[in-house]
């Protein structure tokens, strides 16, 4: 990947996480103790004319690995 994006990227989400901070609190309170193996994530969202977009997925080990990759690569800029 492109150092640039890389560095564009991490700008974006210092900006994402300041404009919305429930999601990082969300994120951290469930990464306490719901993101392991077996645990479902559910994904909704709706477009300003009500259409409503649902997915979940149910994390396996390999999830589990790579969110803890990136929480670590977040933690150690």
């Amino acid at each position: 990947m492109n150092p640039m994006d890389l560095m564009q990227l991490g700008t974006r989400l210092q900006t994402f996480s300041r404009q919305h901070p429930k999601v990082g609190a969300f994120f951290r309170e469930a990464g306490r103790d719901a993101i392991r193996e077996d645990s479902v994530i559910e994904m909704k969202v709706t477009s300003p004319e009500g259409r409503e977009y649902v997915t979940n997925i149910r994390l396996t080990a390999d999830d589990v690995e790579t969110i803890q990759i990136i929480r670590n690569m977040r933690a150690n800029p």
